[in-house]
């Protein structure tokens, strides 16, 4: 049984784990102690209008619903992010590179860090008191 991801906390752990990124989406994989299966599906303002990012997120769900039985980690929480080229693409194709992605997360395999935007720090910031030093 497929259960599905809500609390935000949960999302947040997951983008802590497995990366594995493709054109139309992002598949993130960690193990969740013994939850079971979980999914959970995210798609930003970035993408598109509502209608653009309820359309990605129908197709993310079809495509975790066909995939996840045969091809899950036990164990795992599986998050999609959706990408900008995600609406557009070929389902089909989509399904096979979800395949894929499942695959290299069961090998342990991911993708490098290497573009990701530093974390939010005190850049430029006024000190507490209101006046910089």
């Amino acid at each position: 049984m497929l259960e599905v991801i809500t609390k935000r906390a949960d999302f947040l752990a997951a983008n802590k784990g497995l990366r594995n990124a493709r054109t139309g989406f992002v598949l993130l994989t960690r193990p969740n102690g013994g939850a079971g299966v979980r999914y959970g599906i995210t798609v930003t303002k970035k993408i598109g209008n509502a209608v653009v990012r309820n359309r990605m997120k129908r197709r993310f769900r079809e495509l975790l619903r066909a995939a996840l039985p045969e091809h899950a980690l036990a164990d795992h929480d599986h998050v999609l992010i959706g990408r900008a080229g995600g609406v557009e693409r070929d389902f089909h194709l989509m399904a096979e590179e979800l395949e894929k992605a499942l695959a290299r997360a069961a090998e342990g395999k991911g993708d490098s860090g290497r573009g990701r935007r530093p974390q939010r720090g005190n850049r430029g910031r006024k000190p507490e008191g209101g006046r910089r030093a």
